[in-house]
Formats: structure tokens, sequence, C-alpha cells
């Protein structure tokens, strides 16, 4: 089965004794791609390195807004220099968070749209970050997309994914209209996660990405235990079973979709 995993941490401490035997599980699993994206630029250079490892390993890079007080002045310039790589294929994990609020949010937003700026000079699509954020990040994106389709760029094709999507069906059909995919992640197991799995339902599935987050968002059967890439399946096989599609569709299509998003 063709799978891909196209948002997880592992650059993370929690994966530096077995990093390796994650990567191989995975691949066991089906898994062709997957997808490590930077939350600071210490961890967009790490990504870096373990993409030059793996082959099935791609990175991106960017500062989270939960991490937005390391930003300095050089801190675009130095990012703007790693996404060279030719393993980085997007800008990323970007955004606004406000549940957290450990970045003061006027920083959040400068820090967005600088990146946005830099994911239009370099082409790359962006992996985006929206928790109890919504309407302020959509007022930005719509802007954002304007400008994309104004300098006449293909990313207005291929503009981003919304990361781990927890809004609701409207603003996912309106991102949708502006070329974003969609990115489901672990909690469409949970039990009591309908709004979830009724989005995950209705949207058209060739704009759903499907992604673990690991080591977060574990997904059921393993709640409570570090997630890792393999555990994407078991996204694949809850979105199968709310469509009442074949596992391998959402399998083949989902892949085709970062594919297409990630150029890869």
């Amino acid at each position: 089965m063709h799978l891909t995993d196209t948002h997880c941490h592992l650059d993370f401490a929690r994966f530096d004794l077995d990093r390796g035997k994650v990567i191989e599980r995975a691949v066991e699993r089906g898994l062709e791609r997957i997808l490590v994206p930077g939350i600071d630029l210490a961890s967009s250079q790490a990504a870096i390195q373990i993409a030059e490892k793996y082959p099935q390993v791609y990175a991106a890079v960017g500062v989270h807004p939960n991490s937005g007080k390391t930003w300095e002045a050089s801190t675009l310039s130095q990012l703007e220099s790693i996404a060279q790589h030719p393993k980085v294929v997007a800008i990323g994990e970007i955004g606004v968070d406000y549940f957290r609020d450990w970045t003061p949010r006027d920083i959040q937003k400068k820090i967005f749209k600088l990146q946005l700026e830099l994911a239009i000079k370099l082409e790359l699509p962006v992996i985006i970050h929206s928790r109890e954020s919504y309407n302020d990040v959509f007022d930005t994106i719509t802007k954002w997309h304007e400008k994309l389709e104004d300098v006449n760029t293909q990313l207005a094709e291929r503009p981003g994914v919304f990361h781990s999507y927890s809004g609701n069906i409207k603003l996912a059909n309106d991102f949708i209209d502006a070329n974003f995919y969609i990115g489901i992640s672990g909690p469409v197991t949970f039990k009591k996660a309908n709004t979830l799995r009724k989005i995950a339902a209705e949207l058209p599935l060739d704009r759903i990405l499907i992604e673990t987050d690991s080591p977060f968002l574990t997904p059921h059967p393993h709640r409570g235990k570090r997630n890792e890439p393999a555990n994407v399946s078991y996204i694949a096989e809850k979105i199968a079973y709310i469509r009442k599609i074949p596992l391998t569709q959402v399998g083949e299509i989902t892949t085709e979709n970062g594919e297409k998003l990630f150029n890869w």
C-alpha cells in the first residue's frame, strides 16, 4: 500500500535512540515519503540532516509561532539559505497559535507574514499551524493567495496545507477554494472526534493529506504512547471506513496529493 506521512517531528529527542528503526518500520508499513518540518532554525537544520541520511525523508524549514521568541534579525536570511537544500520542499511549520500564546501575538503575525513572503520568493508551499486563530489566519492567507495570483506564480495552484486541521467544515472549504490541502491526523480516530470525522467524510479526497504529527497525537489504538510515522496507516484506515471506500484508494490518493503539493 502507498502511504505518506506529511508531518512528523523525527528530529525530536524522543526519537534519538531508535530513529533508524522508526523509519524502517514506516517503510515496512508502506510509507514512501515522510516530511519533517522545522519549528525553529535549529530544528529546521536538524530536519535537513535527517533528510540527507534517509532517502524517504524530506524537510521543511520555518519558525513555529510558539518558537517566535527565537526569531532574530538574521533568522529570515538563514532560513532562506538553508531552504536552498534540494530536500527542502516547503516553508513550515509556520502560523499563529492563540491556544498556547507563548509568543506575543504581534510577533507571531509578523514572523508569519515574513515567512509567507519567503515562500513566494522561493516558490515553496507552506505548512500552516493554526490553533484557535483560524479567522485571523484566514484573513492573512486570503490576502497572501491573492498576491500569489497577482504575481502569476505556480504556487497559487499549490500554496500549502493546513496541518492537523481542527476548524469547521466551512473554513476548510474556504481554504480549499484557495487551493490549500487539509491535513488529517490522529484525532480523527478518537472516540469523541465526531466533528473531525464529519470533515474527513465531506472534504474532497483529492484535497486531503494524512499526517501523524509524531511524536504527538497518537491515533487509537495506541493513544497514550509515542506516535511514529508508521501509525499514519490508522488514519488512512479511519478515513476509508468513514467514506466507505477501499483503504488502498485512500493511500494512493493522499500519496498523490503529497506529490502534487511538495513536488517530490
